[in-house]
C-alpha cells in the first residue's frame, strides 16, 4: 500500500467499539487490566486440529501411525509427531488442557495466548470455558492459519474484506459468537509466500493499523521468510513494534542474521521450548536446536540489547507434549527453563521483563 494511503488509514477515526479497548488486552472473558496477566505464555494451543500437517510415515510404521498412543509407542511419536494421527487431535484433550493449565497456574502463570486460527479447528467456546474454569488469562486470536488451509472461500475474499473479517472477529465475535479475539494471529505463512497469504498479511496490517491491536506470525521455514513478512507488513502499513515473530528458534538460527533481524524493530520470540527433535519433519535441512541452545540465544539477544523484545512459549499443539502423556507441559517455562536461566546469568529482573512486562506491553491496544 503506498504510504499516503496508509495515512490516510491511520488518521481515519477509530470505530466507537475501540474506546473499551484502548490501554487493556482482550480476553475471551472480556478486556482486563494489563497488570491483570502476569506470567505470560505469548505462543500457544489449548484446542485444536492438525490434520492438515500430517506427514505420511515410512510403509514400516504405517500401522502404528494409527495406533493409540502407549508408552511402547510414545518415543516413535515423539520424534514423528506430525506421523501419529491421534497425536494431532489436541482438541480431544480438553480436560487434560483444564489440569494443564490448573497446574500452570499453580507454578505462578496468569495468562496464555492461544494461537490457533481459522483453518486449524480454533474453538472460542473451549477458550471461554478453559478461562472460567481455571481462572488463566487466554487470549483469543483472529485470522488465517497457512495457504494449505485456506478454503476457497477464503481465497476469493480481496484485502478489504478480509480487514473486515479479522476486525469483526476482534470488535464483535469469531466463529458465531461474541467471544473477541485479543491479537490478529498467528498469522500463517508459507515459503515462499504465497499469493492468498500475501493478501491475509496486508488485511493484517490494515486492521492492526486501524485497531492498534498485536499482531503473532508463523514464519515459512526459511531464514529469509522473516524479513519478507516483515516488509510486507511495512509496506501495508503495519506496525512492526506491535508484531510478534514466531519460531525464530527453527528459522533464524545464525546468530548474525538473527541480530540483523532483531534490528527490524518486532518482537522476537522463542516458542518451541520443551521441543527436542532428530529429525524436523517439516524441513530436514533444520537442526532444531535443544533447550539448552535456546536459552543460549535469548542470553544472546538480551547480552546485546534487545530483552525488551524477547517473548517465551512452547507452541504446544499436539497431544505427545501434555504431561497426560509424559510431556513437558505448558508450565515447562516456568518450572524448568527459568531455574536454567538464572544459572546461565539472566538475571531474574529481565525475566520478569521478558515473562510479564513485554507479553503486556505487546498485548495491549492502543
Amino acid at each position: 500500500m503506498a504510504r499516503d494511503l496508509w495515512l490516510g488509514l491511520k488518521a481515519s477515526p477509530a470505530p466507537p467499539e475501540m474506546s473499551a479497548l484502548s490501554g487493556r488486552v482482550q480476553t475471551v472473558l472480556g478486556p482486563v487490566e494489563p497488570s491483570a496477566l502476569g506470567r505470560t505464555l505469548t505462543h500457544e494451543h489449548l484446542a485444536m486440529a492438525f490434520d492438515c500437517c500430517f506427514c505420511p510415515p515410512a510403509p514400516c510404521h504405517a500401522a502404528a501411525s494409527r495406533e493409540p498412543i502407549r508408552m511402547d509407542n510414545l518415543f516413535w511419536i515423539q520424534k514423528n509427531p506430525y506421523s501419529h494421527r491421534e497425536n494431532l487431535q489436541l482438541s480431544q484433550e480438553r480436560e487434560a488442557v483444564r489440569e494443564e493449565l490448573l497446574h500452570f497456574r499453580a507454578a505462578g502463570g496468569g495468562a496464555v495466548v492461544e494461537n490457533t486460527t481459522a483453518g486449524i479447528s480454533r474453538d472460542v467456546r473451549a477458550l471461554r470455558w478453559l478461562a472460567e474454569e481455571t481462572g488463566v488469562h487466554i487470549v483469543a486470536g483472529a485470522g488465517f492459519y497457512v495457504d494449505a488451509t485456506h478454503s476457497p472461500e477464503t481465497r476469493a475474499l480481496s484485502v478489504e474484506q478480509l480487514t473486515d473479517v479479522l476486525i469483526s472477529e476482534i470488535l464483535h465475535g469469531a466463529d458465531g459468537t461474541s467471544i473477541r479475539c485479543g491479537v490478529i494471529g498467528e498469522i500463517g505463512c508459507s515459503w515462499p509466500l504465497t499469493g492468498s497469504e500475501r493478501k491475509v498479511l496486508q488485511a493484517t496490517a490494515e486492521a492492526q493499523a486501524r485497531l492498534g491491536c498485536p499482531v503473532i506470525i508463523h514464519p515459512g521455514r526459511n531464514p529469509s521468510a522473516p524479513f519478507q513478512i516483515i516488509r510486507v507488513l511495512q509496506e501495508a502499513g503495519g506496525d512492526v513494534s506491535k508484531t510478534v515473530m514466531s519460531h525464530l528458534d527453527r528459522t533464524v538460527v545464525d546468530k548474525k542474521k538473527l541480530l540483523e533481524f532483531a534490528r527490524l524493530g518486532c518482537f522476537l520470540e522463542y516458542d518451541l521450548f520443551g521441543t527436542e527433535l532428530l529429525n524436523y519433519q517439516f524441513n530436514p535441512d533444520i537442526d532444531m536446536p535443544d533447550d539448552n541452545k535456546r536459552i543460549r540465544r535469548v542470553r544472546l539477544l538480551v547480552d546485546e540489547g534487545y530483552g525488551d523484545r524477547v517473548l517465551l512459549s512452547h507452541d504446544i499443539h499436539t497431544k505427545h507434549r501434555l504431561r497426560k502423556y509424559g510431556g513437558h507441559g505448558y508450565s515447562h517455562i516456568l518450572t524448568n527453563i527459568v531455574p536454567k536461566m538464572l544459572l546461565r546469568g539472566i538475571a531474574e529482573r529481565t525475566l520478569d521483563k521478558i515473562l510479564i512486562e513485554n507479553p503486556q506491553r505487546w498485548l495491549t491496544f492502543k
